[in-house]
């Protein structure tokens, strides 16, 4: 902070704030849409959200974000004071929320438990802090998928099990066997699915074992349409879906507690 107005004292959960201390915004949802006034503690589902970094020019405030030197935050605004991380660590920690957002969807289903094996396909920055998200939860058998080798290393690093890279298999049948032979034959009781890529959406469900789960929240943007069976890959196993959307400002302080034990 560089400059502040008289009656701002505290960020968002109550936390003092002053000139020089370091924050970091979450979205800025509207209050008056339909799922603002329905749903309140489901804010990230807002229909005219607001996020800095992404909104651009605005008639009323021409700094919100986009790799400017300076923001102004705007009335409404969701903040938090996090001077006790290096730049670095601030960094992630709005990808972690992400991952907060989609463990506690995932949470809902009942069908995490420390356990349980937990598939993560696609390791980006999002995978990669689910894993990390995962394993502060205690959860020990995370099995990541993906087609890097040193996105995989880091899997590992971060807590997962056993690394998958699905280019050193001929076909998706090898890699199911491959998931199988790690889960008694059964198919991960949940998984991730955090790529925007469609083929890898189709694959996933495959990947499943019978009454298990699944959070799909790779496409954040429309990267097209996905190819499932619904009899085999939905009903014949029964399987649970929960889709998972950003993050709302309940989110952080979660976020921010999980930062410090990765």
């Amino acid at each position: 902070i560089v400059k502040i107005g008289k009656n701002v004292t505290q960020d968002s959960i109550g936390v003092p704030v002053e000139c020089g201390s370091n924050l970091i915004t979450s979205i800025i949802p509207c209050g008056e849409c339909g799922p603002c006034v329905s749903t309140p503690g489901r804010t990230n589902l807002c229909e005219n959200m607001g996020c800095y970094g992404l909104m651009g020019e605005q008639a009323d405030n021409k700094f919100n974000g986009w790799f400017s030197d300076y923001m102004v935050l705007k009335k409404g605004s969701t903040f938090f004071n996090v001077s006790g991380f290096t730049l670095e660590e601030r960094i992630l920690i709005e990808p972690v929320a992400v991952a907060v957002h989609a463990v506690e969807r995932a949470k809902t289903t009942n069908l995490l438990n420390f356990a349980s094996p937990v598939l993560i396909q696609g390791c980006g920055p999002i995978g990669l802090s689910i894993i990390a998200v995962l394993k502060t939860m205690g959860v020990q058998n995370i099995i990541a998928v993906d087609g890097q080798a040193s996105r995989l290393e880091l899997a590992k690093e971060l807590g997962a099990k056993t690394g998958l890279n699905f280019k050193k298999y001929e076909s998706t049948e090898a890699l199911i066997e491959a998931v199988q032979a790690l889960t008694n034959s059964r198919g991960a009781q949940f998984a991730f699915q955090c790529t925007g890529v469609p083929a890898a959406a189709s694959t996933v469900w495959k990947l499943i074992a019978r009454g298990g789960g699944l959070c799909e929240l790779g496409f954040f943007v429309n990267n097209g349409k996905a190819s499932i069976n619904p009899h085999f890959d939905i009903c014949n196993k029964e399987i649970t879906l929960v889709g998972s959307w950003a993050y709302s400002p309940e989110d952080y302080p979660n976020a921010i507690e999980c930062m410090k034990s990765i």
